[in-house]
C-alpha cells in the first residue's frame, strides 16, 4: 500500500509484495545456474557435436541467468525495505521491474534457440547433455508461462493512473474531480459485474440474475472504492489483528464474571433451550442433503445411501421436488430418523432467492417442522451477497422494519409455498394439535427467521431456531420483535453472525489503523503470522496505539489515485450509535434475530490439535457481535456439523458445560 505503479498503470500488488515470489524464483534460478555451470565445466573443450552451437548456448544461458539472478537479488532486497505505509525505501522497485521485464527478451530468445537446437542439431551429442538442455528449455518456457499468468492475476482493470489534482486546489469543490469520481465508480461497478457474470457463466443470464449482479457489484465496488489496499495488505492486517485480539483475550482476568444480556428473560431454562436446539439442529443439518451427510460420514455414508440413490421411485415420492437421483431425500431420512410418511413436502428447487426446504411432522416434539437449507450452491451465494436493505412492513411492529434483501426474498418465496399452496394447512390437518417450528443454518437461519416473522401473526405460538445466522439480517425493531419466538445459536468466533456491512467497514478501519502503525516490513508480518497460526506461541508485540499524526492521517481515505479523494469516507469515522449521522450516511445497521445463545470453548483459545473440546453456553446480546474476530476457527465454527457436535456435547455433558445467568443485585 499504495499499489505498485508500473508501465503506466496501477497493479494489484504493492512494491513490498515481491519478496516471496522473487525469493522463490531466485532459488530456482540459482539452482539452474549452478547446474548449467556444472554442465559447461564438465564438457569444456569438448563441444564438437554440431559445431560450437552448444558452447554458445551454454555461455549465453549462463550470462542471461547471471543477470537475472543479480536483478532478482536487488528486487528481493529492495522490496524487503520499509514498511507497508512507508514505500520510500522501495522507490527504485519500478526501475528494477522494468529491468527484469527487459531480461525476458534474451531469455525468450535463448529458449527458442535451445528448442531449435534440441529439435534439429542434437544428433551425435552426449544424451546427458541433450537431456540437460531439454530441461533448461522446458524450465524457461514454464517460467515464462507462469510469469504471464502472474501478470494476468495482478492485472487491475481499474488501474489506469489518473491526472493528479492541483496541489493547492480544494478537492471537495472541484467539478472535474466529482465527475472523475463518478466515472471511476461507474467503471468499478461495470468491472465487478463482468467478474460476476464470468464467475457465474453457468447460470442463466435472466433479469433476476442481472439485477443481483448489479446489486452485488455496487456493494463490492463501493466498499473498496476509498482505499488503496492490495490483497497482501489485507492479509497482513488480519494477521496483526488476530494476534492483537489474542493478546487482549489473554490479558483478561479469568475470574471476571461474564455479563449476561437482558435480552433473555430472567428464569429462562438454558438447559431446556439447549436440548431443543440440539434436536432442531439435526433437521437444519439434514436440509443440506447428501453432500453434508457424506462429509460427516465418509466411511459409512456412501454405503447407506447407495441402496436408495438412482433407483426408480414410486408415485408416493411425488412430494419430493428437484431431487432427480433421490440421494438428497435418502440422506434426510438417514439423518432425521423419520419415515417417508412423516414428510409433507420436500423441495430441492434452487434458484436465486429460491432455496430448498422441507416440511415434516416431528412426533418427538409434536411439531410441524419447516427446515430451510443453508448455502450450498452458487445461486445461494448470490442470495447471500444481495445484502441491501429491503422494507419488510410487519403489522404490530413499531419502528423501521427492514431486512437483508436476498433472505427477505427467499423467505417470501417459501411463505407463498407454505400458505398459498396449502402446505401448512395440509400439515395441520394431519396433526392439528402440533405447533409450528422453523429452523435453518446460515442462509437457512436468516431465511427461517424472516419466515417466522412473516408467519408470526397467523401462528402466534410458533418457534424458530436459527443456527449461525448472518449478522446483517434485521432492523433493530424487527430484531427486538423476534426475541419472543426466535432463538439464535452462535458458536465461537464464527464469522457469519458478525458479518454485516457496518462491521466490515469497522474491520477495514481497524486494518488500516494497525498496518499504518506497524513498524515492521510486510514479509515479516506475514511470516510471523503464519507461524503463529500454525504453531502458536506468544502473540508478537506489535504496537497498537496511534500517534496523533497517524490518527489525523487516517481520518482521510487512503488512495493511490489522489484525484479520487473527493469525499470523507464513513469507514474512518468512529463507530457511534445506530442513530448517528455516521450510520445514516453509510449503511443501515442490521442485527442478529431473536435471543442469542452463545457457545464457546471452555478453556484456552489455543489447544493441542487432538485434545478433547469442552464447551460452555451462555446468553448473550447483539452488542457482543458488533466486531469481527480474526481466527483460524472463524470459518470452521460456522460449519453445520461442528455446530451440531457442540450442541450434542453440551446436552450430553450438562453439569460441566452450562453456564447459568448471574443476577445482579441492582
Amino acid at each position: 500500500m499504495p499499489g505498485l505503479v508500473a508501465f503506466g498503470r496501477r497493479w494489484g500488488i504493492a512494491s513490498d509484495d515481491l519478496v516471496f515470489p522473487g525469493s522463490f524464483e531466485l532459488f530456482i534460478r540459482v539452482l539452474w545456474w549452478i547446474g548449467t555451470l556444472i554442465l559447461y565445466t564438465h564438457h569444456k573443450g569438448d563441444f564438437d557435436c554440431n559445431g560450437r552451437i552448444l558452447h554458445s548456448y551454454l555461455v549465453g544461458l549462463l550470462v542471461v541467468l547471471g543477470l537475472i539472478i543479480l536483478t532478482l537479488s536487488a528486487i528481493v532486497y529492495v522490496s524487503a525495505q520499509g514498511t507497508i505505509t512507508n514505500p520510500g525505501p522501495r522507490r527504485s522497485i519500478p526501475a528494477l521491474v522494468y529491468l527484469r521485464a527487459l531480461l525476458y527478451i534474451p531469455e525468450l530468445v535463448w529458449a527458442c534457440l535451445g528448442a531449435a537446437w534440441v529439435s534439429d542439431d542434437s544428433k551425435g551429442c552426449d544424451p546427458a547433455t541433450v537431456g540437460a538442455v531439454i530441461a533448461a528449455v522446458v524450465a524457461s518456457w514454464i517460467i515464462l508461462l507462469f510469469t504471464a499468468l502472474g501478470v494476468v492475476f495482478v492485472f487491475d482493470p481499474m488501474g489506469n493512473p489518473r491526472p493528479q489534482p492541483a496541489a493547492m486546489e480544494p478537492l471537495g469543490v472541484r467539478e472535474d474531480g466529482v465527475q472523475l469520481f463518478s466515472t471511476a465508480r461507474s467503471l468499478a461497478v461495470k468491472v465487478w459485474e463482468s467478474r460476476l457474470r464470468l464467475l457465474c457463466c453457468c447460470l442463466p443470464q435472466d433479469e433476476s440474475h442481472r439485477a443481483a449482479f448489479s446489486s452485488i457489484a455496487q456493494l463490492v465496488s463501493g466498499f473498496f472504492s476509498d482505499t488503496d489496499l492490495v490483497p497482501s495488505d489485507i492479509a497482513a492486517g488480519l494477521a496483526l489483528l488476530s494476534q492483537e485480539q489474542d493478546k487482549m483475550e489473554r490479558s483478561r482476568d479469568p475470574d471476571d464474571v461474564v455479563s449476561h444480556s437482558p435480552s433473555s428473560p430472567i428464569g429462562e431454562d438454558l438447559e431446556t433451550e439447549l436440548e431443543k436446539a440440539a434436536h432442531c439442529m439435526q433437521f437444519a443439518a439434514a436440509a443440506y442433503g447428501w453432500p453434508l451427510y457424506i462429509y460427516s460420514n465418509p466411511l459409512t455414508g456412501p454405503c447407506k445411501l447407495s441402496g436408495d440413490c438412482c433407483r426408480s421411485r414410486a408415485a408416493e415420492y411425488d412430494i419430493v421436488g428437484g431431487d432427480h437421483l433421490g440421494c438428497h431425500f435418502s440422506s434426510i431420512l438417514q439423518s432425521t430418523g423419520l419415515q417417508y410418511r412423516d414428510f409433507i413436502y420436500v423441495s430441492f428447487h434452487n434458484q436465486i432467492y429460491e432455496i430448498p426446504f422441507f416440511v415434516a411432522l416431528d412426533h418427538k416434539r409434536e411439531a410441524v417442522l419447516v427446515a430451510v437449507r443453508g448455502t450450498l450452491s452458487l445461486r445461494d451465494v448470490l442470495t447471500d451477497l444481495s445484502a441491501e436493505c429491503e422494507n419488510l412492513p410487519i403489522e404490530g411492529v413499531c419502528g423501521a422494519c427492514y431486512g437483508h434483501k436476498g433472505m427477505s426474498q427467499a423467505a417470501g418465496y417459501i411463505y407463498k409455498k407454505l400458505v398459498n399452496d396449502g402446505i401448512l394447512n395440509q400439515a395441520f390437518s394431519v396433526a392439528p394439535e402440533y405447533k409450528l417450528v422453523i429452523t435453518g443454518h446460515s442462509l437457512g437461519a436468516g431465511t427461517a427467521s424472516l419466515l417466522a416473522i412473516l408467519l408470526r401473526n397467523s401462528f402466534p405460538t410458533l418457534q424458530c431456531y436459527a443456527f449461525s445466522p448472518p449478522g446483517g439480517l434485521l432492523s433493530k425493531a424487527l430484531a427486538d420483535y423476534s426475541k419472543d419466538f426466535v432463538l439464535s445459536v452462535v458458536l465461537g468466533k464464527d464469522l457469519v453472525p458478525r458479518l454485516s456491512i457496518p462491521n466490515m467497514e469497522d474491520l477495514k478501519r481497524r486494518i488500516l489503523k494497525i498496518v499504518s502503525n506497524c513498524n515492521k516490513p510486510k514479509y515479516r508480518i506475514l511470516l510471523q503470522g503464519c507461524w503463529y497460526e500454525l504453531f502458536g506461541g506468544d502473540p508478537d508485540d506489535f504496537p497498537t496505539e496511534m500517534e496523533n499524526r497517524r490518527e489525523e492521517e487516517l481520518s482521510q481515505p487512503l488512495l493511490g489515485e489522489e484525484s479520487l479523494i473527493i469525499r470523507h469516507s464513513s469507514s474512518y469515522q468512529s463507530l457511534a450509535s445506530d442513530d448517528s449521522p455516521a450510520h445514516k450516511a453509510a449503511h443501515l445497521p442490521l442485527f442478529l434475530p431473536g435471543r442469542i445463545l452463545y457457545i464457546t470453548e471452555d478453556g484456552p483459545s489455543r489447544r493441542p490439535c487432538f485434545s478433547q473440546v469442552r464447551y460452555r453456553a451462555e446468553w448473550s446480546s447483539e452488542e457482543a457481535f458488533r466486531s469481527i474476530l480474526i481466527s483460524p476457527s472463524m470459518l470452521a465454527d460456522h460449519m453445520p456439523d461442528i455446530v451440531l457436535g457442540a450442541l450434542t456435547d453440551l446436552t450430553r455433558d450438562k453439569p460441566f458445560s452450562l453456564c447459568t445467568p448471574t443476577l445482579n443485585s441492582s
